[in-house]
This record gives C-alpha cells, structure tokens and sequence, in this order.
C-alpha cells in the first residue's frame, strides 16, 4: 500500500452544507488578497493624488476597503475564524508587489503605474471569483446573503470597469514614443 492513507471520517459541514475546513481556508485566502488589494489600490491613489487617476481611484480604493470589510462579516456570520497570518501574508505580499523592476533604480517609471493597475485588474477578478462562489452557495446556506452578494458583485464589475480603463489609459501614454517615426 504506497500513498497516503486517507481518513474515512467525513469533514465537519456548516448547515448549508459546504466543507467548514475547506470554507475557512477559502475565505482567509481571499481575506489575504483583500489585504494585499486595500494596500496596492491605496499607494496606487496616494502616488497619483492631485490627478484624474488619483481621483478615480480614490473611490475604488474607498469601495474596496468596504469590500474587504463586508468580506470579514461573512466570514463572522459563518463562524470561520481570521486567520492572522494569512492577513499578514497579505499585508507584507502589498509590500513587496511594489518592489518589482520598473526600468528605475530610484524613481517610479511610468511602467509602475500601469504595472499596478494590472495588477489590480486582476486582483478584482479574483474579488469577483469569490463573490460568485459564496453567491452560488447562498441558496443552500441562509447566513450567506444574496442581496449583499449580488451588490458585491456589481460594485466589483464596476471597479474592474474603472481599472481597465484607467491601465488601457496608462499604458497607452506610457509606451507612446515621444519622437514621430520618420517616413
């Protein structure tokens, strides 16, 4: 017998049925994201503050931290604990997402800016991944809200919305040359 041996006790289930443990490791791992997301979109509209970018994402980092926020309470209305090292992960995967290469040893390039809103763009997908699957759980678990999930999921569309167009923006004036071609 070669592999690893496999309990035959069934997972503790919550009452709508999903796998506690499994929910748990979910949540915090999104809860993580959340925390990494918060503090991208914030330095991103702190470093473009004064300007129309910075004003818009102003209000996605403003409706992201409440996202975050909306995901901690599902998280207490299902009884699944924060996990802290995972919101530390988080916090310090904010961090270093800002030491990438950019072209500059000292200064932020123009790359930065759009390297950040892709980053975000895709951060928001993953937001929205977890809104559809805790959405499509709601039917079989009533601590879940759908209400508050499909609003969730609007404001999440929307966000994504604001941050590709501001990235479409961005990268188009950073990669412009400057010099017309010669013909």
């Amino acid at each position: 017998m070669n592999g690893p041996v496999r309990s035959r006790t069934p997972r503790p289930q919550s009452p709508g049925g999903t796998d506690r443990k499994l929910l748990g490791v979910y949540l915090n791992d999104h809860l993580a994201g959340a925390t990494a997301g918060s503090r991208r979109v914030g330095h991103l509209a702190r470093v473009s503050r004064g300007t129309a970018l910075g004003r818009a994402l102003d209000g996605v980092a403003a409706e992201i931290a409440e996202d975050r926020a909306a995901l901690l309470k599902i998280m207490r209305d299902l009884d699944v604990p924060v996990r802290p090292c995972k919101v530390w992960a988080g916090w310090a995967a904010g961090k270093a997402g800002r030491l990438k290469g950019n072209g500059r040893l000292v200064r932020r390039s123009p790359l930065s800016t759009v390297l950040e809103l892709e980053a975000l763009r895709l951060a928001v997908a993953g937001k929205a991944a977890g809104w559809t699957t805790l959405r499509r759980l709601a039917p079989a678990d009533e601590r879940l809200d759908p209400v508050l999930l499909d609003t969730l999921l609007d404001r999440a569309e929307h966000q994504r919305d604001t941050v590709e167009e501001w990235r479409v923006h961005e990268a188009e004036t950073a990669l412009r040359t400057t010099v017309p071609p010669t013909t």
